[in-house]
């Protein structure tokens, strides 16, 4: 029962069948408390504790992780709704 949890969660947020609204989320936890996300729409790191800004700042200074994150959005979420949403929507 003693011990630290943290876990990182990415989501696609989403209401159009032609993706043009799509939203890549990535929010980092630390025993139930968000303290880092990133934002496709924003485009950067949001700290939301100390700990986070401290790497918000680090994170959001390094061009190649920040492009990456940025491509998520068309790698992970389009990538995965035109193969899943087909058959999500033919069953609604």
């Amino acid at each position: 029962a003693d011990g630290y949890y943290e876990y990182m969660t990415n989501e696609c947020v989403y209401s159009t069948s032609d993706y043009s609204d799509m939203v890549y989320l990535l929010s980092l936890s630390f025993n139930k408390d968000v303290f880092l996300q990133f934002n496709s729409t924003v485009g950067k790191f949001v700290g939301l504790t100390e700990l986070g800004v401290m790497n918000a700042e680090r994170l959001n200074k390094d061009q190649a992780i920040l492009q990456q994150s940025k491509a998520e959005v068309d790698r992970f979420c389009r990538h995965n709704a035109q193969i899943w949403d087909p058959s999500v929507r033919d069953k609604a």
